[in-house]
């Protein structure tokens, strides 16, 4: 069993995207899970799951910036993987009921087959196999927990906030040293998950349409959607997936990891957190344009916006050690929040178009603010 450690730059690669489609049926299951209990402790349980879909796909996403994914033996391993974390999707829905001991199961094999290959990719390298057994114990550890929640009844989601925090907790502590990283591979590939993200948005405008008549509201209400959908997609690839690569390129060693762990693993997770509780929030939005949102979906809406525009904020925080925010987005992010109450008393289609507002009037000063940050970040690349 041979696992080859990727020496060079690459391109994400076929057998990537193919694993990757496996967590578009997760983000989906997610999104169910939420419609199925549409109160804030629902909210609460559906970011408990979707944290650690999150490390399970982050966690694949150094696995195979590491190593060669399309090597027979990596391979065939991605597909028990693949075919484990498909089973723990189809569980998600009943995650906090009676398929809990399903989904902890076959998340533990999910954690299992990545362990063992960063450890046979770490076999030549002691820097390497040293850092993967250094996180290891914890990941595996809380998916222990996460599996013993199964069975458990009134401390079940308590016992995966505590497997959480040692996942997310431990990996931070288990320091960056030893890690390989390929910055432009790493970067191209959590921007293909925003889009996979993005595409839960639009399977949720398809479904929040199915069993209704479709009149002049509802395609209104779907027309927004795809803006504000589109708006996510714009404040992520016009300007920032260019300058995060570039930070990363800019960088190396430990500081380079740690800049991507702190960005990219960890950051965006706050990021896919928004784009779903917008897709929860479509799925009754364009179902019922002419009714009031209830205070659950007013914050799915305008509070899913808000964190993932904050989160631009926090980035920035942290790449320039210094308390200073993306002005634009931080005050487009304030505006989603004083929205909130107003959301609950028009009619839905209305709240869809004030969000989309302030999507729209933030894009047009970002068009003329950033107007010479963005040629120069497209030089970069055109030159790179």
């Amino acid at each position: 069993m041979v696992a080859t450690a990727v020496e060079s730059e690459h391109r994400v690669t076929p057998r990537e995207l193919f694993f990757d489609l496996v967590f578009v049926f997760a983000f989906t299951q997610v999104a169910t899970l939420l419609a199925a209990d549409p109160t804030f402790a629902g909210i609460g349980r559906g970011v408990l799951v979707l944290a650690a879909l999150w490390w399970a796909w982050t966690a694949y996403a150094w696995l195979t910036n590491t190593v060669d994914p399309e090597e027979g033996f990596i391979g065939a391993a991605l597909l028990v993987a693949l075919i484990a974390m498909f089973i723990a999707a189809l569980a998600v829905p009943g995650v906090f009921d009676h398929d809990g001991v399903l989904f902890g199961a076959a998340f533990l094999v999910v954690v299992a087959v990545h362990a063992a290959l960063y450890v046979l990719a770490g076999r030549g390298n002691r820097d390497l196999l040293g850092a993967v057994l250094r996180v290891v114990p914890w990941t595996l550890l809380g998916t222990t927990l996460i599996l013993v929640a199964g069975f458990a009844d009134g401390a079940r989601v308590w016992l995966w906030l505590a497997a959480l925090v040692v996942i997310y907790v431990g990996a931070l502590l288990s320091g960056s040293s030893g890690w390989r990283l390929h910055p432009s591979h790493f970067a191209e590939r959590h921007g293909l998950v925003v889009i996979i993200a993005l595409g839960e948005a639009f399977i949720a405008i398809g479904i929040g349409a199915t069993g209704i008549g479709i009149g002049l509201g509802e395609v209104t209400a779907a027309i927004l959607g795809l803006l504000v959908a589109t708006s996510y997609w714009l404040a992520y690839f016009d300007f920032f997936s260019i300058r995060g690569e570039r930070l990363l390129v800019d960088r190396q060693g430990v500081e380079r990891v740690a800049l991507a762990r702190d960005v990219y693993s960890y950051a965006h997770f706050p990021m896919i957190v928004g784009i779903v509780l917008f897709a929860f929030a479509m799925k009754t939005i364009v179902g019922h344009v002419g009714e009031e949102l209830d205070s659950v979906t007013a914050f799915a809406l305008c509070g899913g916006c808000a964190l993932y525009l904050l989160t631009y904020s926090a980035i920035r925080i942290r790449v320039e050690h210094r308390l200073r925010v993306s002005s634009g987005r931080f005050v487009a992010a304030l505006a989603f929040v004083l929205l909130l109450p107003v959301a609950t008393m028009v009619p839905a289609l209305v709240a869809l178009a004030l969000v989309t507002g302030v999507w729209v009037a933030l894009h047009a000063y970002e068009l003329v603010w950033w107007r010479q940050a963005r040629a120069e970040s497209r030089s970069l690349l055109a030159s790179s």
